[in-house]
C-alpha cells in the first residue's frame, strides 16, 4: 500500500525539480453509444462524457491540494471513432458532427484536451475509416480540444501505404486550414505503428477496445528529477549512472501511482496505468535534452546521442517497473522537438538535425515528435516521412510516431509557436528529394519475417 509518507520523500522533486503529474485521464469506452442515426450517437456521446467525466477535474484540484502534488492536465481517451461511428456515418460531415460532440462535452466537463478521434488501419482502411481519416482537416481545423491519431502499422500486420500516402496530403491539408495559427491544427494529429491502447498523453491517447467501461490512466513526468539525480554522477561511471537513474524514475513511478490510486477511488473509476514517460516542457530545467547532456554530450545530436538516449530509456522503464505491477502507455522518454528548451536549441544550432531524430526514435517512446518543418514540404515527403518511422516500430516491435507541423508560410530558420505545453520550434529542413513514386505505389508492405511467432 502507499501512503502519504512516500510522498513527503519527494517534496524536495516536486519544490525544486519541477516533477509532476503530467495527466490524470479517464478513458471511456463509447461503443454503447453507437447507432443508425449520426445526431442520436453525438448526444450518446455526450451525455455518457458528460456523465462519466463530470467530476474528473474537480477531482484532479482536489488530489493537487490535498498531497500537494501538481496535476498539469486532465484528459479524456474515447473509443476510436471510426468504429464508433461506422455505422451512422455516411459522409466525412458526419464525422464531424461526432467531432464537435466531443469538444463540446470536453468543454462541459472542463478537461484540457479530448483523444480518440482516431481509426486504426494497419492493414487496410474501411469505408468508415477512410471518411474519418478524410474529416480529419475540418475536424481539427473547428474544434478546439480535439485530437486525433491514425495507426498506419504494426508488427503483425505490416503497414498500410494507401493510408500513409493519403495522410501526407490530410497533413497538408490540415495546416493550410489552420495556416493562421502556425498550422497548429497538425499539432493535436499523430500517426502511429504499434500504437498502445491505454496511452494518456495526447495527440495519440485513445480508450482501446480491449479496455472496460471506463479507466483511470495517470502519466507522470520528471525530466527535471533526473537531471539533478545526475549532478551526483558526474564524473562516475555507467554503473553508477544507471542505477541513479533507475532509483529516480521508481521515485517518480510511486508518486504517480499514488494518484492515480487516489482518482480511482475518489471517482469509483477502475485504476489502469502508470505512464512514466519523461515528457519535457519549454521550461527552463524540465528537459529531456538537458539529462541527455549531463550524460556527457556537449549538445543533442552529437555523436553518442542515440546510445545515451537507449541508456536512459531503459533505466527510467526498469525503474518504474519495479515501482508498479501496471506501468503502461509509452513509459519512456519522449524528444518532442517544441516542447524541450534544450532540444529547441539544438535544433536551432543545426546540430540536431531530422536524421539524427529519426536515429533516435530507434530507441526511444515514440518518433519524430512536435517538429516543425517548411511550409512548403511537400505530401509525399510527409508521408515518406511516416513510412519510415512505421518501418522503424515494425521491425523493432515498438511504438514510433510522427508528428510533424509544415508550418505555412514559413521556412528553414523561422520559428513556430504553438503555445502551453505545445511550446515553440524552430523549423528545421527536411530532405525535399522526390519519395512520390515509392508512396504512392499502393497496397501495403508485408510484416516482417520475425512477426510469424504463433
Amino acid at each position: 500500500m502507499l501512503n502519504i509518507m512516500e510522498v513527503h520523500e519527494t517534496n524536495q522533486m516536486i519544490e525544486q525539480e519541477k516533477l509532476d503529474v503530467r495527466t490524470i485521464t479517464m478513458g471511456i469506452s463509447l461503443l454503447d453509444c453507437a447507432a443508425s442515426d449520426v445526431d442520436t450517437v453525438c448526444d450518446n456521446i455526450y451525455r455518457k462524457i458528460t456523465s462519466y467525466a463530470k467530476d474528473l477535474v474537480k477531482t484532479g484540484e482536489e488530489i493537487s491540494r490535498d498531497f500537494g502534488i501538481p496535476i498539469v492536465n486532465k484528459r479524456i481517451t474515447v473509443t476510436p471513432i471510426s468504429l464508433v461511428g461506422a455505422s451512422s456515418c455516411k459522409t466525412s460531415e458526419d464525422f464531424v458532427k461526432i467531432a464537435h460532440a466531443l469538444d463540446r462535452a470536453a468543454k462541459e466537463v472542463g478537461v484540457d484536451l479530448i483523444g480518440g478521434y482516431s481509426a486504426l488501419v494497419s492493414k487496410a482502411m474501411t469505408p468508415a475509416e477512410e471518411l474519418l481519416i478524410k474529416s480529419l482537416p475540418q475536424a481539427l481545423a473547428e474544434t478546439d480540444l480535439v485530437c486525433s491519431s491514425v495507426n498506419v502499422g504494426s508488427t503483425k500486420t505490416g503497414i498500410d501505404m494507401n493510408a500513409v500516402a493519403l495522410l501526407g496530403h490530410i497533413i497538408k491539408d490540415t495546416a493550410e486550414r489552420t495556416a493562421d495559427n502556425d498550422s497548429y491544427g497538425c499539432v493535436k494529429f499523430v500517426a502511429f505503428c504499434n500504437v498502445p491502447d491505454d496511452n494518456p498523453f495526447m495527440a495519440g491517447g485513445f480508450h482501446g477496445v480491449t479496455e472496460g467501461d471506463a479507466v483511470i490512466n495517470v502519466g507522470v513526468s520528471g525530466p527535471g528529477v533526473v537531471s539533478r539525480a545526475l549532478d551526483a554522477a558526474k564524473g562516475k561511471d555507467f554503473e553508477f549512472l544507471c542505477e541513479t537513474i533507475k532509483r529516480t524514475a521508481f521515485k517518480i513511478t510511486r508518486v504517480g501511482q499514488l494518484v492515480a490510486q487516489e482518482a480511482s477511488r475518489r471517482l469509483g473509476i477502475p485504476f489502469g496505468i502508470i505512464d512514466l514517460s519523461l515528457a519535457p516542457t519549454p521550461a527552463v530545467g524540465d528537459s529531456v535534452g538537458e539529462v541527455l547532456e549531463k550524460i556527457g554530450l556537449e549538445q543533442v545530436g552529437a555523436p553518442g546521442t542515440t546510445a545515451a538516449l537507449a541508456m536512459l530509456n531503459d533505466q527510467v522503464k526498469k525503474g518504474g517497473i519495479m515501482a508498479s505491477s501496471y506501468v503502461g502507455g509509452l513509459s519512456g522518454a519522449f524528444i518532442p522537438v517544441s516542447e524541450d528548451k534544450n532540444m529547441i536549441d539544438a535544433a536551432s544550432s543545426g546540430c540536431l538535425t531530422i536524421e539524427k531524430l529519426e536515429a533516435m526514435t530507434c530507441v526511444c517512446s515514440v518518433g519524430l515528435d512536435m517538429i516543425a518543418i517548411p511550409g512548403d514540404t511537400s505530401a509525399a515527403t510527409i508521408s515518406g516521412m511516416i513510412a519510415d518511422e512505421a518501418a522503424i516500430g515494425m521491425v523493432n516491435q515498438k511504438t514510433t510516431a510522427v508528428r510533424v507541423i509544415p508550418v505555412v508560410g514559413k521556412g528553414v530558420g523561422e520559428m513556430a509557436n504553438f503555445g502551453g505545453l505545445m511550446g515553440y520550434a524552430p523549423i528545421i529542413p527536411v530532405n525535399q528529394t522526390s519519395c512520390e513514386a515509392f508512396v504512392n505505389r499502393g497496397g501495403r508492405i508485408p510484416a516482417p519475417i520475425h512477426s510469424f511467432k504463433n
